[in-house]
């Protein structure tokens, strides 16, 4: 490993992360439809792009350690925070000082790069709160796409529904006949391009690093490092692909627009997912345009220190590219 990468990373970034979906379902609400705004625009949370980062890196990374991640106990049961902790850490919240606390939260990625919210329940564990400012904000991923076309199909279960309880005196009824096999149903979007605003400001973590590297060797300090945001980046191109599910199936990275500032640079971008624009040409190809993000970034061309794009070229014609953007494949 070079020492550039063991490095601090020290700039600030804002950029946009582009998914795709074609008859998937990206991120369902609890009734299992695409989530929805009130004007009927389909959209999904930051939850779910933090999700395929963290599922990536936990599978492609096994050296890493990734905390808030949903892992089973031998009843095959989610761990809580609790039981979380000792498997990640081997040791307990109740046995362990605030300090202790910190240093072995921000030892895992994803809270060097997320931040946390560290509430453990119980009265042997009071005192124990920690709140972490993470350095990568991302915002809900908005549909481009002109269209909100959400469609239900049903599907059916190869098992018959077991006896069900009803009516006042608990009479036992048959919600199917005997032998007969049942139907659900599961919704998808036809297609969408939700487009994700993050910026990242690795100021956010300073405080907590310096309590936590107090009187520490520096091969023994924990920092946001150059490596860490490589795997991030990684994560941002490849991770929606490659987790792979019934319902994403389909649900795909499509873009990755990363915009580098100077160390020095004070500047400020406003929110991107509002000015990028997707549509379907007659030939087929998808064609994101990105104009109305290189006017805004005219008159901040001193404060850049560099602009990455990523993208499948093959499939995806991109218009309006920001000058002296460096072209890579996802």
């Amino acid at each position: 490993m070079t020492d550039n990468k063991k490095a601090s990373f020290e700039n600030r970034v804002f950029g946009c992360v582009i998914v795709k979906s074609i008859n998937s379902n990206y991120n369902a609400d609890f009734t299992h439809q695409p989530r929805t705004l009130p004007d009927g625009t389909v959209y999904a949370t930051d939850k779910a792009l933090k999700y395929t980062i963290r599922n990536y890196i936990d599978r492609v990374y096994t050296e890493e350690k990734v905390f808030y991640f949903k892992r089973l106990n031998e009843d095959l049961n989610p761990l809580d925070l609790v039981g979380m902790y000792k498997r990640v850490f081997n040791s307990e919240i109740k046995s362990d000082s605030k300090d202790k606390l910190l240093i072995n939260l921000l030892s895992c990625i994803d809270i060097k790069l997320f931040g946390a919210t560290f509430a453990p329940k119980g009265n042997d564990q009071k005192g124990k709160n920690i709140s972490i400012h993470g350095p990568v904000q991302i915002n809900h991923g908005v549909n481009r796409f002109p269209e909100n076309s959400i469609y239900s199909e049903q599907i059916m279960s190869p098992f018959s529904n077991p006896k069900e309880k009803k009516g006042k005196d608990n009479e036992e009824s048959e919600s199917s006949e005997p032998g007969m096999t049942t139907l659900g149903s599961q919704s998808k979007l036809k297609e969408g391009h939700y487009v994700h605003h993050f910026s990242i400001n690795p100021l956010n973590l300073r405080d907590h690093s310096e309590i936590a590297n107090k009187g520490k060797k520096e091969s023994e300090t924990v920092f946001l490092s150059n490596l860490d945001i490589e795997k991030l980046k990684e994560g941002m191109k490849k991770g929606a692909t490659y987790y792979d599910s019934a319902s994403k199936a389909g649900t795909e990275n499509e873009l990755l627009l990363w915009i580098q500032l100077k160390k020095e640079s004070k500047a400020v971008l406003p929110n991107l997912s509002e000015l990028v624009e997707v549509e379907r040409k007659e030939s087929g190809q998808v064609k994101i345009d990105l104009s109305k993000i290189k006017e805004v970034l005219e008159s901040r061309k001193d404060e850049i220190e560099k602009i990455e794009v990523s993208y499948n070229s093959s499939i995806t014609e991109l218009i309006g590219l920001p000058d002296n953007s460096v072209i890579s494949e996802l």
